[in-house]
């Protein structure tokens, strides 16, 4: 099967096969991503041993693990006892060493964290293992793992034996929505970009959880089917997810369920405030964690300071998770979709979607190559300027233009009425007073079929998009 997406990062892979140095490659990037299907499939010529770690395993479950994968590969050679990690490298070295290569070898550990538990040793015979003997030959090992944030504390970030030994580092993202719509096509499922975009925002652009899909039934259909039946794939994905990434998932999932509750997002103050967690380090590594896996999303307000920085839930799972599936018996989700409860959290999760493919927005407004930052902005209404607004995403660019950015996800072209018009102003103005800025200010509409033309529309308006844009 044509692997969809994922060019650069092909292109990356296969150019350590093609070098006759050492290379040691970490991949990371959130659970059911695709990154071990990634890693097998551009290098499944080349793979001369691969050991994924067992969740909450001892030291000699792990090493018997090892053991078993070590005869798999190499069938002809009689085990020893392994009593530790470095015995079992140096058998690697061994065996590697013996075997004619005909092409550049690679070992695969895969789920590292789960292997390099505390005290267990790994990673200092890992280290070890590099720094005295990999370096020096023309091999590849890949290590690869799901807790993104403990991977970059331990591997790519490590202050010990291994500081500084990666020499190229991937972090593997969900499919976009182009990606998305190819993958569906590669599996014979048709559907319109409206339908693609509501699967998407109830799962996101995660292979494993698209591969669930069932061709000819609607988006609706599959979504009923994979969170609303009683074994449905994703109706108790959520704690399986959490749990199998992080110590102490509990903080994590409060934190979670914290941003869901919050459409435009909230600073850690407010967070700390709707949780029982404590401040401090480890309120601090959770946010970290959560973010370096893909799960939560920072964004710094304009001209605002870092502790002003607001912090927004942007897994689509976990925000259709916590607001439809959680703690619900079976629903009939052929009705829920048609209630108005669903259209406002759409409004909101189209916001997120918009966020992570600003590069295509950049794209479509023909200033990809225009340096340009991406900003939040709330004013509290004072004597400076009385009327409140906040703006969810606003691009500030160095062409002396700043984008007002109105995301909006409508069965329908979207129609520009008086209140909302006098909103718009009140952005438009306010923003230009507030900043005391000379920059020209834009209004640009994200829509799901464009903006209705009207009077409104024709005043007001300066780039409508749809969400065309994002399946080019």
């Amino acid at each position: 099967m044509e692997i969809i997406g994922r060019k650069e990062e092909i292109k990356i892979m296969q150019s350590l096969l093609k070098d006759k140095k050492a290379h040691l490659l970490a991949l990371i990037g959130r659970r059911r991503v695709g990154k071990t299907y990634l890693i097998r499939q551009v290098y499944k010529q080349h793979i001369k041993f691969e050991m994924t770690g067992l969740k909450d395993a001892d030291l000699q479950t792990q090493l018997l693990n090892f053991n078993i994968q070590f005869t798999k590969y190499f069938k002809k050679t009689k085990p020893v006892e392994t009593p530790n990690w470095l015995i079992a490298f140096s058998q690697l070295s061994t065996i590697i060493d013996k075997k004619k290569r005909k092409a550049k070898p690679i070992l695969f550990f895969d789920e590292l964290p789960w292997i390099a538990s505390r005290r267990s040793g790994f990673l200092e015979a890992l280290a070890h293992w590099w720094n005295n003997w990999a370096a020096q030959q023309n091999i590849i090992v890949v290590i690869c793992g799901s807790a993104a944030s403990w991977m970059l504390d331990n591997i790519v970030n490590a202050k010990g034996g291994l500081h500084n030994r990666i020499t190229k580092l991937i972090k593997l993202m969900p499919f976009t929505l182009a990606e998305t719509k190819k993958f569906l096509v590669s599996k014979q499922i048709k559907l319109s970009h409206f339908q693609i975009v509501q699967l998407y925002l109830a799962m996101g652009g995660i292979p494993h959880y698209l591969e669930q899909l069932e061709r000819g039934k609607s988006a609706a259909q599959n979504i009923q089917e994979l969170c609303f039946t009683q074994n449905g794939a994703l109706r108790n994905e959520f704690e399986n997810l959490y749990f199998a990434l992080f110590e102490n998932a509990e903080n994590h999932i409060k934190v979670i369920t914290a941003l869901a509750s919050r459409s435009n997002g909230i600073d850690r103050q407010e967070i700390l405030n709707l949780t029982d967690i404590s401040d401090g380090g480890g309120f601090t590594k959770t946010l970290k964690e959560l973010e370096a896996s893909g799960f939560i999303s920072t964004f710094q307000p304009l001209e605002k300071k870092k502790k002003d920085t607001i912090y927004r839930l942007t897994d689509e799972y976990s925000l259709f998770y916590l607001k439809f599936i959680a703690g619900s018996r079976l629903k009939n989700w052929m009705t829920i979709s048609q209630q108005q409860q669903y259209k406002i959290w759409c409004g909101y999760a189209f916001e997120n979607l918009c966020v992570k493919h600003v590069d295509d927005v950049l794209k479509a407004l023909d200033i990809a190559g225009i340096q340009s930052n991406v900003n939040s902005f709330l004013h509290r209404a004072d004597e400076e300027y009385p009327k409140g607004f906040q703006i969810d995403m606003l691009i500030d660019r160095k062409d002396n233009i700043i984008n007002i950015c109105e995301m909006k996800f409508y069965g329908d072209e979207f129609v520009i009425k008086k209140d909302y018009a006098k909103n718009l102003r009140t952005k438009r103005e306010g923003l230009k007073a507030v900043l005391s800025t000379k920059k020209t200010i834009h209004i640009t509409f994200l829509s799901t079929y464009g903006v209705f033309e009207n009077q409104n529309k024709i005043d007001l308006v300066d780039n409508d998009l749809d969400v065309e844009i994002f399946f080019n």
